[in-house]
Order: structure tokens, then sequence, then C-alpha cells
């Protein structure tokens, strides 16, 4: 098992290095992480949904995402409140206050979901939650310690160095442990590392004798491209500097699947930016809606801070505008909740296609197939090409009449119309829709093509090859800064 000192010390890419690093030695390794919580999600060939984290570390270890390694999602829908999804079907939605007591009743999910994996691989490797020292959670812990002794797994405690303070954040760690639980901790990993590993020597070994753990590794800062979660992703907070292509990403309160870009965000002279204030719009080559777990909420935001008027005003003057999932709901003429799913009640909407959208309890969740139809207006280079995604939502679009769709999917066995285009917006519900190097192609050419630029040196990725490459070049660097002689001896049990 990997903890961490914090969030976002570094565990998710430890566990993929690790998982990585077991493939290539011949063994079959598992992702797991009992609960998350993540507004990145992604839908299984089965229909289920688990965090992307645990699909990004399947696909580490050359397997495919199971729902298995991610029993418990949580998708927040407030401050204070968030959607349980429990082996990848929603659950309802839960007041942070009524989970506490509640998620103990899902250890028998939790375990039969870490057994049945356990049976078919060679090694599980199981990711933790913030920090185990987070006391004050301890008496239903379910994904640190308590979890590690529910399944009598040996532990790596991660401190992120780039932050500061990383010896006092893995001495108080431990020390704010039960005895038990520190006896658990068999290795000490620091991550994020810039310098010579030497200057860090007499803070290793001091640290080892107070502490009686050993430190297995220095990892280095690695300058990778491998998805990453949530609000924690330093990709949305990045100053992107300027390009042949600026592309501005309404950055909503809620946004989800912010992955759904990544493929943009890698092409040479394309500048991907997430833009949270209208001073921050300027006049980019194409405007991108994002998904979001409260559309109703995340709109009125958009429409009291003023992007919402000025992404309208850009749309009239003839710019492209491309909403997807949430986006595309809220550029529809009206959004309805007669239940309550969200924040109940009706409201207009962008008025940008002519749809409209009412949530309801039942949640979509499958992966889809799907080609362009004949796309009009500024995108119209995305006619005919194929791609591949997911759909995840609580609402069912309908059109107005003489409404053009997007796309022509197929959604299991059924062919279904998706999405709608009007002038130069478009919307979608399929996430992923980016990620064919083809409709990233197409797409970067037709707004080169507006600028009057050459479209003949675009360098576009095919997102499995990329990502493949980019996994092997984590699992080298982490291989190389580990003691990984340790590593199986702590698996084996030897240490």
């Amino acid at each position: 098992m990997v903890q961490g000192t914090t969030s976002n010390a570094g565990k998710s890419l430890t566990v993929a290095a690790l998982c990585r690093i077991f493939k290539q030695d011949g063994l079959k390794a598992a992702p797991f992480k009992s609960q998350n919580m993540a507004l990145n999600s992604y839908i299984t060939a089965d229909g289920a949904e688990m965090g992307r984290a645990q699909v990004m570390q399947a696909e580490a270890a050359g397997i495919l995402p199971d729902v298995r390694m991610n029993p418990i999602l949580l998708k927040p829908t407030s401050d204070c409140g968030s959607q349980v999804i429990v082996n990848g079907k929603a659950r309802g939605t839960m007041p942070a206050k009524e989970y506490y007591p509640y998620k103990k009743q899902l250890i028998p999910d939790i375990l039969a979901a870490y057994r049945s994996l356990a049976a078919e691989y060679d090694v599980i490797v199981i990711e933790g939650a913030g920090s185990p020292a987070e006391i004050n959670l301890r008496e239903n812990d379910i994904v640190n310690m308590g979890l590690a002794e529910l399944v009598d797994a040996p532990v790596l405690l991660v401190g992120d160095i780039d932050r500061g303070g990383v010896f006092a954040s893995l001495y108080g760690t431990v020390e704010l442990l039960e005895a038990h639980e520190r006896d658990r901790i068999k290795g000490l990993i620091i991550n994020k590392f810039r310098g010579d590993v030497d200057i860090l020597k007499p803070g290793l070994d001091m640290m080892e004798q107070r502490l009686h753990i050993p430190f297995v590794g220095v990892v280095p800062y690695l300058y990778l491209d491998i998805d990453d979660e949530d609000s924690l992703s330093e990709r949305l907070q990045a100053k992107r500097q300027e390009a042949l292509l600026d592309i501005a990403v309404i950055r909503v309160p809620r946004i989800s699947n912010f992955t759904d870009f990544a493929p943009l965000e890698r092409i040479p002279g394309v500048s991907v930016r997430y833009v949270t204030r209208t001073e921050e719009l300027k006049n980019p080559d194409l405007i991108l809606l994002p998904g979001s777990k409260n559309t109703m909420d995340d709109l009125k935001w958009m429409r009291q801070n003023g992007l919402e008027a000025a992404i309208k005003k850009y749309a009239a003057a003839g710019n492209a505008v491309f909403g997807i999932c949430g986006g595309y709901q809220m550029m529809g003429q009206t959004l309805a909740d007669p239940d309550g799913v969200e924040a109940g009640g009706r409201m207009d909407g962008m008025c940008l296609l002519p749809t409209h959208t009412t949530f309801c309890a039942d949640k979509t969740t499958t992966q889809v197939h799907g080609a362009f139809g004949a796309v009009d207006g500024l995108l119209s280079g995305l006619s005919g090409i194929a791609f591949d995604g997911y759909e995840i939502h609580m609402g069912e679009t309908t059109y107005a009449p003489r409404t053009k769709p997007l796309t022509a999917i197929t959604r299991g066995d059924q062919p279904v119309q998706d999405g709608a285009a009007a002038g130069n917006c478009y919307g979608t519900y399929v996430h992923g829709i980016f990620d064919r190097e083809a409709v990233s192609k197409a797409l970067v050419s037709a707004l080169l093509t507006r600028r009057g630029l050459s479209d003949a040196d675009v360098q576009t990725f095919d997102a499995d090859v990329y990502k493949q490459q980019q996994y092997d070049l984590l699992a080298d660097a982490v291989r190389k800064a580990l003691d990984m002689d340790t590593v199986y001896r702590i698996l084996n049990r030897e240490v």
C-alpha cells in the first residue's frame, strides 16, 4: 500500500509506476483504491463508473480498467455533499455528516472487490487517500491504515519535498499513528526532489535513526504528461505561453473530466488556458465548455460573473464554442430539474443550441462509438470522422424542430443521435471525443485555416501510444530512484 503525508504527495503516480514496474518484471499487477473522491471519472466497458486515477494506473499495469479497482467513488456536488457511487452505480447524494458514519457499512463491498482482484492478480498495489495522520477520521477509516489492517498490507509512506517541510511531514505523520499502525510502515519515499540527492543524506540518516524505518528512495521531480486528478491538477493553474492557437476552457467551480482536453494540450503550437474571469477570456480561437457535476449552479456562476454574456457575444461574432456533457446542456435553451437532482426548478440556458434538457434520477453511464455527421460552420472538417468515448450524465436532452445533431453514436447496440450544432456552436454528451488523433487534428486544422495559417505541420498524437510511452518513462525513472530489491523484500514479507 502507498500512503502519503498529504494529498497530492504523489501516491497516484507512485502506484502507477509500481504497477508498470511489476508488469515489466513479469508480474500481473492491479491497482486498488477503496474510496476515491474525484470529479474526473470514467465508464468501463460494462457501464460502471470509477475514478480516472485507477484507470490511469490500470493502463500503466497493461490491463483493462475494472470497477473493482475503485469500489467507492465520491463525486462532490457541493462543499458539504457528494454523490456516492458503489461498485460503479450511484446510490444517491449524501451530506458529509451523513456519509461519515454510513461508510463503515461499505466495508463488505470493499473487501469483496479487493479479494476478487487478489484472486486474479499476483500483486495488488493499493493507494491511500489524503494522509493516515488525519486523526479526526481514524475511527471510521476505510482507505488508509484501516484498510491496510483489513487486508494486512505493508505500507510505503510518500512525502512531497516540493512543498517544503518533507522531513517534518514524514516524522509527524509516523508519530501521530498508533504503534501497530507505525509497524506497518516498511519504507519511506521522498518525492518531487530537484537537485543533488547527496545533500539530503544527513536528513535521511537522522530520520532512519529516529523512526527506525528505512528510506527506499528519493524520486526526482518528473516532467511527464500523465492524467491527474481534479482540482489538484497543476494544468488548471498553469499559465500557458502564447502559441499559434489559443483555446480557452471555462473552469467552472465543479468542472469534471477536464482530461477531455488533454489531447489538445499536447499539440505543439496550441495553448489551452483554463479561465475563471471575463478579463482572462480575451479573444481565443475556440471556447470549450467542460462537464460539470452541477450544471445549473455552474451556469448561474457564469451568469453572475459575466462569463455567460461574454461567451454569447463571442459566439454572436461568428466564433466557435464547443460544449461537452454539462457544457452542452448549458448551451441549450432551457434546463429543468423537477425532481431536484441538481439545484431544482427551471432556468433558461445560454440559447446557443436549440435543445432542452431535463434532469432525471436515472444516470446514463455507457461507452459509445460513433462519427460526426455533416458538420457545418468553422468545424466542418470534423464531418464523417469516427471517435470513441463514454457518457456520464443525469439529464435527457431533446431537440427543437429541425435541430441538426452533431454526431451519430452507438449506445450499447442502439444507434442514436447525439449532440447538436447551430452555426459555429457545437455540443455533445461524449467524453473523450478528442482522443482519436484524427479528431484533434481536424479540429486544430480548422482553427488554423480560419487564421490563414497552414496546417501542414500540425503534429498530433495517438493517445494510446503516447500514454504508453509516458508510463514507460515513469517506470524507468522510479525504478532508478527506488531500491527495488528492498521493495520486493517488503512485498515478500521479508522486512
